[in-house]
């Protein structure tokens, strides 16, 4: 997918596989029943069990073996196929981040997704004068993060409900696929290389919506919707580790805390809900480095961007007794609104916002000491 001729191969791969899929599901309508299989969990794979797994073709069970994922196996629907679109090689026009919610690398390449101009950018290198980056697509918006496993790239397209599907091209990314009507506000994406899976994340109905490809093929598929149950909560992130996968604390339509909610990452039982005080009820991310939990505080219970900083602790339980350490002011400057922090090759990246010339910022985690920090942007 280096060139303008594998993307239209890949485009014929996909015609072929809609046949095939549409025969073999025609064919396996007349033996499985297909629905809602228990534990709030959603799927096409047929032969469904109580458990919400498929005892023949589970393609996201508790094994530590993940089967690669074959159409004909079912799913609950394919994306759309557009005809390739796509900035190519047009420089970024902007001389300032708005808004920046995440910072990734992709296959040496570098990306910023820009919320408020609505817009992605890439690089290949970090700390390049913002007016030397390229822009992946301008058609999100107020997108705000970005995911990739070297095959495809998928961007959640907030405020149009949609996920866009990029491929490689001579030229840069092309836009070749795209999924509407995903939940209300995707707000967060991440690949999980041993579920061979991308997890979207719906944040105001508390659904998790996930999307695979074969193997050699870009053609994407949406496999399982699973339910939080957190529907009416604004909750804007989450953490994958091991088997749990935990919930940052959003705000309900009622203005009660949701409170951190940690999850089976297959059933999305929920494990445990520990309580927040008000003034760390509207978070951002959440992340294990080190000794210690790191979160990014948004707003207060009120929705008061006052409240915004960043903490740390031992104990997620030590939350609610105010037993955290603030990390913000003294390594970050403060009085901005942090945003989400990723990692790459052991060196971290924090976006923020309402702090001029401060947007992107980098910085390393050593003997659980936060070091070498610097701002990019």
């Amino acid at each position: 997918m280096s060139n303008n001729r594998a993307t239209r191969n890949n485009y014929i791969k996909r015609k072929l596989h809609k046949a095939l899929s549409m025969l073999s599901m025609t064919l396996i309508a007349s033996v499985l029943v297909f629905g809602t299989a228990g534990c709030g969990i959603k799927n096409g794979a047929g032969d469904g069990n109580s458990d919400g797994s498929n005892s023949k073709n589970s393609i996201s069970g508790t094994n530590d073996t993940v089967q690669d994922f074959h159409p004909e196996d079912g799913f609950i629907r394919e994306s759309e196929d557009i005809t390739a679109s796509g900035e190519g090689n047009i420089l970024n026009t902007e001389f300032s981040l708005s808004v920046p919610t995440y910072v990734t690398e992709i296959d040496g390449m570098w990306f910023i997704v820009d919320c408020y101009h609505d817009q992605i950018i890439y690089s290949e290198n970090m700390g390049a004068p913002l007016n030397e980056w390229k822009v992946l697509t301008k058609d999100a918006k107020q997108p705000h993060t970005i995911a990739g496993d070297g095959e495809v790239i998928l961007v959640d397209d907030t405020e149009n409900n949609r996920v866009l599907v990029f491929e490689k091209s001579e030229q840069g990314y092309v836009n070749t696929q795209l999924f509407s009507d995903i939940g209300k506000r995707p707000h967060y994406t991440v690949y999980d290389e041993k579920d061979k899976a991308f997890y979207v994340w719906s944040s105001t109905t508390g659904e998790m919506y996930i999307f695979r490809h074969e193997t050699g093929s870009a053609k994407m598929y949406l496999t399982e919707i699973r339910d939080a149950g957190t529907k009416d909560t604004y909750i804007r992130s989450f953490y994958m580790d091991g088997d749990e996968i935990y919930f940052v604390s959003g705000i309900g339509a009622d203005g009660q805390s949701s409170g951190i909610l940690i999850c089976d990452k297959h059933t999305f039982e929920i494990k445990e809900k520990i309580d927040v005080p008000a003034e760390l009820a509207g978070m951002v991310a959440l992340r294990k480095d080190g000794g210690y939990y790191y979160l990014t505080i948004s707003t207060d219970i009120t929705g008061n961007q006052d409240a915004a900083t960043m903490i740390r602790t031992k104990d997620l339980h030590n939350l609610i007794k105010n037993d955290y350490e603030d990390v913000y002011a003294t390594y970050f400057v403060g009085g901005g609104t942090p945003y989400n922090i990723t990692e790459v090759d052991g060196t971290l990246y924090l976006t923020e916002h309402r702090v001029p010339g401060h947007s992107i910022w980098s910085y390393r985690i050593e003997n659980d000491g936060i070091v070498d920090v610097q701002a990019l942007y």
